[in-house]
């Protein structure tokens, strides 16, 4: 619960400063130069992504994210004192670069550290946690950012994000973690443990299947169905509002489903066939989405909020169950790339199938490729049981040196 609360903190304050960072570029340069930013802030985490899963597993998720959330803080709270005079692009561009680079650190550990803190057992109920959290401050963090902004302007939205941020940190220095989880082959070097870990998900059948499943799944709800459901709202002429409604519905049956998971207990023995079946059914919702009226879409979107809640605790969880614990931060660190690194490339697609066909195209193809993920995550591993790669497998006991004695009478 600790952890929960630390990382519900984290992303508030992750949600507050992408609504202040945007906003404020945009009213001191323009539209242009807010997406510039933005850009300037997205390519070093995915450059870098996958070596912050080498950080996590050397030094500790718990030691990490500390650090991450240490150096958010201060970037933060640095760029509300600068912009209390005028603002500067070129302070936001540098606040972008920076708090990007420490987010490709950040997103690794946090997907190592739940196995530290409970049994295999219970991870899609920490899951369902963390997903509870996300949809939680997806729909407070603009709503708090856009008070703040209009109170006291840029340097108090900032300020709450750095309190957010010192928040989650002053819950993680509390947390009580096992020494032998804080680091992991310590010993090796930095390039030598990039390859290792991009080797054990290519030799785990598991592994390598769900780092599919959990980038195809994600790969939609990234941010392209966000901007499929403006132009939607725009194609039928339903205005601003139903946008809002539509996005916030899709939040709400998120938060709602991932509150219901983190309840429930004994889902280790069920995941692959309910994650197969919440992939099929959000294909099938969203073949209906842009088919339906005002009413039905936004009914649709909190069904589909709940499926995609499902699917993103039972798919995460598996893989941090199906990992070995030492290639957790670059296991995560593969399957964050997968979502991040791909689906901006998506944001050109959705204005070119619209205009050519109509909204309605792209969720058909979101529906194809949510299908291909059911269909990928149903088949059973062979053997029915995870294929471990090297790194799973345990230490062959030695012969001794010498024989046993016999015991004494």
């Amino acid at each position: 619960m600790r952890w929960a609360m630390a990382y519900t903190c984290s992303v508030s304050g992750d949600s507050v400063y992408f609504v202040t960072l945007s906003w404020t570029a945009s009213r001191a340069s323009g539209p242009a130069a807010a997406g510039g930013v933005l850009a300037v802030g997205a390519v070093p985490r995915a450059l870098l992504m996958l070596g912050g899963g080498v950080v996590a597993d050397r030094f500790g998720p718990w030691r990490v994210l500390i650090g991450s959330d240490l150096v958010r803080c201060v970037l933060v709270l640095g760029a509300a004192l600068a912009v209390l005079g005028r603002v500067r692009l070129g302070v936001l561009a540098a606040l972008a670069a920076g708090f990007g680079t420490v987010d490709a650190l950040f997103m690794p550990a946090v997907g190592a550290l739940p196995p530290v803190l409970v049994a295999a057992d219970q991870l899609a109920r920490v899951q369902g946690m963390r997903v509870l959290a996300v949809r939680a401050a997806n729909l407070a963090g603009p709503v708090v950012a856009g008070v703040m902004l209009g109170v006291g302007g840029a340097a108090a939205a900032f300020g709450v994000a750095a309190a957010l941020f010192g928040a989650s940190l002053l819950g993680l220095v509390t947390l009580r973690i096992p020494r032998a989880a804080t680091a992991s082959d310590g010993d090796r070097g930095a390039w030598a443990q990039f390859g290792e870990g991009l080797r054990y998900v290519r030799q785990h059948a598991e592994l390598r299947r769900l780092v599919i499943v959990v980038g195809l799944s994600e790969l939609c709800f990234s941010g392209p169905i966000a901007v499929a459901v403006v132009l939607l709202v725009a194609e039928r002429g339903w205005g601003s509002t139903t946008a809002g409604w539509i996005l916030g519905a899709f939040s709400v049956g998120g938060a709602i489903a991932a509150g219901v998971m983190a309840t429930v207990a004994g889902l280790a023995g069920r995941i692959r066939l309910a994650l197969a079946g919440s992939l099929a059914l959000t294909a099938t919702l969203l073949l209906l989405w842009g088919a339906l009226g005002r009413l039905g879409a936004v009914a649709v979107a909190v069904v589909l909020g709940a499926t995609t809640g499902v699917t993103a605790v039972l798919a995460n969880a598996r893989l941090q169950a199906a990992a070995a614990p030492r290639f957790l931060g670059r296991v995560t660190s593969v399957t964050t790339l997968c979502t991040l690194g791909l689906s901006p490339l998506l944001f050109p697609l959705v204005g070119v199938v619209a205009e050519a066909w109509g909204t309605g195209a792209f969720f058909a193809l979101c529906a194809v490729v949510c299908g291909a993920a059911a269909v990928l995550s149903s088949r059973p591993t062979p053997s029915g049981r995870p294929t471990a790669a090297a790194g799973d497998a345990p230490p062959t006991p030695t012969r001794p040196r010498t024989p046993p004695r016999s015991p004494r009478r």
